[in-house]
């Protein structure tokens, strides 16, 4: 029984993106969100945002869920000028197979032509084949400040998706069902989107379970086998809730730094499975770096303590686009959700208004559950009086960000 246990440890991590991204899909339609066809998310993120973990405060979402099996859709990506804005295209096992935007096509937009693994053969400039035929394509458009929200929702508005209805979704368990419904509907979405070649190994590893044709019946194992197979999901869920998401393992100067395969993790699938929990729908490094910060080899510090982060004026953040330091509170299940607040500051950044730089040039970040000195508040990032995570974004990093040849000075408490 042991393998059988150890078969449904992988499977379980192997097929969680699936589960995850189908439950957003879920979301999407309860709430009145067609298929092939754009939402948005016409105020940023705040301490409510409850659909997917670790939102940002620093863009506004355009978000769509796909389906290609009756054909080609047309995407329009619009001009931005000089606002970053993204369109992520996400498998359904949630490696960004493209990025359109600021960093790739530029700031004038364009139209391009969606076409499923199925399609017959296309090429073309705007032409790009998705691996699977689920896709979810997210937009993130960045918003300046309060006075640039209407401005930022009219370029919002012009993310559109044109073509084929999509055909009837069904229903699909949650990562937290009972095995023979959670492996029911991994089976049926791995035979919707199949696994690619380069997967073969682990599918090996794995057929014990019958997964993959949309055939599994939970009812061709003995009850000894299903009581494996049970204890191999709670092993599966134990090491994605350990897995480090966003950041890897281990702090550097008080900071975990990526891992290179983030947001296309080839054959990671414990990486993959820890970001489907802690941080669906990562970028790909080039476009945002994510850091998480410790404090004494953790990664959750003290709201009632008071911290600071310090930026020499020497040793600015290296980007060509933005940074940002968003505080999250931690969920048990290891999800991260912004928390209320009495400024309503999720995040603070190089466009925070009223931020204050000191005279050296250098900036100073005051961080905790306590409301700081008058002079402070300014640049004050509150916290619950409890644990706490921090995540520094930095989109379009440099190379010296990316390369290690930049580390980001501790956060300490004082």
């Amino acid at each position: 029984m042991s393998d059988l246990r150890a078969a449904a440890c992988e499977a379980f991590l192997y097929t969680l993106p699936l589960i995850e991204i189908a439950a957003v899909r879920a979301r999407g339609l309860a709430v009145g969100s067609p298929m092939n066809a754009f939402a948005s998310m016409r105020n940023l993120a705040d301490h409510r945002s409850r659909a997917v973990t670790t939102p940002n405060n620093d863009t506004l979402y355009a978000t769509a869920q796909l389906d290609l099996s009756e054909g080609p859709l047309t995407l329009t990506v619009p001009a931005s000028g000089a606002r970053y804005v993204s369109l992520q295209l996400m498998d359904a096992w949630s490696n960004s197979f493209a990025v359109l935007g600021t960093r790739t096509t530029g700031p004038d937009g364009g139209t391009f032509t969606l076409v499923g693994p199925d399609e017959a053969a296309r090429v073309g400039p705007g032409v790009i084949r998705a691996p699977s035929r689920h896709v979810w394509a997210l937009a993130r458009i960045l918003v300046t400040g309060p006075e640039d929200l209407e401005a930022a929702r009219l370029v919002q508005a012009g993310f559109t998706a044109q073509g084929p209805a999509a055909p009837p979704v069904a229903a699909h368990a949650r990562r937290s069902d009972p095995w023979p419904a959670y492996f029911a509907s991994a089976d049926r979405l791995m035979s919707q989107n199949p696994p690619p070649a380069s997967d073969l190994a682990l599918l090996r590893r794995i057929a014990p379970l019958g997964l993959g044709d949309g055939q599994f019946d939970p009812e061709a194992f003995t009850a000894e086998q299903g009581e494996a197979i049970a204890a191999g999901l709670e092993d599966g869920r134990r090491a994605a809730r350990s897995g480090g998401g966003l950041s890897g393992e281990g702090f550097i100067e008080g900071w975990a730094y990526p891992r290179a395969k983030l947001g296309d993790f080839g054959q990671d699938y414990m990486l993959r499975a820890a970001v489907a929990l802690g941080g669906l729908a990562a970028l790909p490094l080039v476009e945002a770096t994510y850091l998480r910060a410790g404090h004494n080899g953790q990664g959750l510090f003290d709201g009632t303590r008071n911290w600071r982060l310090h930026i020499p004026a020497d040793r600015p953040i290296p980007v060509d686009s933005f940074w940002s330091l968003s505080l999250y509170e931690a969920t048990p299940d290891k999800q991260f959700f912004f928390t209320e607040n009495p400024l309503n500051r999720y995040a603070i950044g190089d466009r925070t208004p009223g931020l204050v730089w000191n005279a050296d040039g250098s900036l100073d970040l005051w961080i905790g559950h306590a409301e700081p000195d008058a002079e402070r508040v300014s640049n004050w990032l509150p916290a619950p009086a409890g644990p706490f995570a921090l995540f520094m974004r930095a989109y379009l990093p440099q190379p010296h960000l990316l390369d290690g040849g930049y580390r980001l000075p501790p956060v300490e408490e004082i």
